[in-house]
């Protein structure tokens, strides 16, 4: 069983940066890919960007190339969202999600691909 817990959403203008965080329980959280997905609303979710099991290679969605990194601290248990230049488009409920299955170092991009996700935290943008 994982446990993830997100934070660092709220309210921010356009243009400027937040950072999420996403803290996992357990001693194993430093072999799982982890990523990050997004919900508007109205939308569906999506994919916005994965991180290897030991911080070196990540993927992004095209929406968010560029502007958004996603890091972690496996000292920690925590995979960060640095998210810069916002849009309003880019208002959401951000969640984390980590895959427990076997993962080679690769996209991810499928809700299915995963096996734990937190309850989210908000990012809203306004312009």
């Amino acid at each position: 069983q994982v446990q993830l817990v997100e934070s660092g959403g709220g309210l921010v203008q356009a243009g400027g940066s937040l950072r999420l965080s996403c803290a996992a329980s357990g001693r194993t959280f430093s072999t799982y890919v982890t990523a990050w997905f997004r919900q508007a609303p109205g939308n569906e979710r999506e994919f916005v960007g994965n991180i290897d099991r030991f911080g070196r290679t990540t993927y992004y969605a095209d929406s968010v190339k560029g502007r958004f990194t996603i890091s972690r601290d496996n000292t920690k248990n925590t995979v960060y969202l640095q998210m810069n230049s916002l849009k309003p488009e880019d208002t959401a409920v951000y969640y984390c999600a980590v895959r427990t299955r076997f993962a080679t170092a690769t996209m991810w991009p499928r809700d299915s691909d995963y096996d734990y996700w937190g309850q989210g935290t908000q990012v809203t943008v306004s312009s």
